[in-house]
């Protein structure tokens, strides 16, 4: 057996457990191994933070495929564990593109990742349903016959659409159309996650680390959550922390922020 399908079992497997696993998001190689050496269950990537990294703006017209999973590659490279990545809206509008960036994310090691259904139009930010549930099954046709896990996200929240009735009627049909997991990022409340997982069959990701309610892994896993992944917020922390202790030095002309950071040796020993 591959590693690869080796990985993908014990991902799949994740999913079905009694409570909700973490999946942290890591930018780049270095936070990778850092984040495994925590002892982690798997990573996901993100777009947000390697567009950061990059000195760039999360969105579609700022980030290439090629890029994105390029940073993926790195990412799932640079560790043992299953690496699901973000992979936006599949970066094309026809179902045909969601199935190509399936195959190619497949191809370079990863194991799962998700499509979502934003369109990147401020205008029109949310594909049409059967458009969305299309673009779903095409990926799911491709993923069917591979070693990977297809996360379908309804992006209703993130994009000023609060329409809770319309976002459980879509992840329905995402999983109708094949998708392994469900994801609606930006659910209001606990109520509303709740919701979201009693009206879907399949496990359900929810995103931590956006501003706002804050909830524990066991809060999310009495909810029925399965799994829960961070987005970019990891990232924004290290920013966070850069941010501060660059204050300290140019404000204070102190150096504090050093007695906060891992020491060399013990980072340079996670980066084996």
């Amino acid at each position: 057996m591959s590693r690869q399908q080796i990985q993908f079992d014990h991902f799949k497997n994740l999913h079905f457990g009694q409570k909700a696993f973490v999946m942290p998001n890591a930018w780049d190689a270095g936070s990778a191994k850092l984040l495994a050496g925590m002892g982690f269950d798997a990573l996901a990537t993100t777009s947000a933070g390697y567009a950061y990294s990059q000195g760039k703006r999360d969105s579609c017209a700022e980030l290439s495929r090629d890029e994105l999973l390029a940073n993926a590659s790195d990412i799932a490279n640079a560790v043992a564990l299953p690496v699901s990545a973000d992979l936006e809206g599949g970066f094309g509008h026809a179902p045909e593109d969601c199935a190509e960036t399936i195959r190619m994310a497949e191809e370079i090691g990863l194991v799962g990742g998700s499509i979502e259904d934003a369109t990147g139009d401020s205008d029109a930010p949310i594909y049409g349903l059967h458009e969305a549930v299309d673009r779903i099954q095409a990926a799911a046709e491709t993923s069917a016959h591979l070693p990977f896990l297809l996360t379908a996200r309804a992006e209703n929240y993130l994009w000023g659409c609060p329409d809770l009735g319309d976002t459980i009627k879509r992840l329905q049909l995402y999983s109708d159309a094949g998708a392994d997991v469900l994801y609606a990022p930006g659910l209001p409340n606990l109520d509303a996650i709740r919701t979201v997982c009693r009206e879907v069959d399949k496990p359900v990701n929810v995103l931590m680390g956006l501003s706002g309610p804050t909830y524990t892994v066991s809060d999310l896993s009495d909810a029925g959550v399965r799994r829960i992944s961070v987005g970019g917020s990891f990232a924004r922390a290290a920013f966070g922390a850069l941010r501060r202790a660059a204050e300290e030095v140019k404000s204070k002309g102190t150096f504090g922020y050093a007695a906060d950071a891992i020491p060399d040796a013990e980072l340079s020993n996670l980066m084996k």
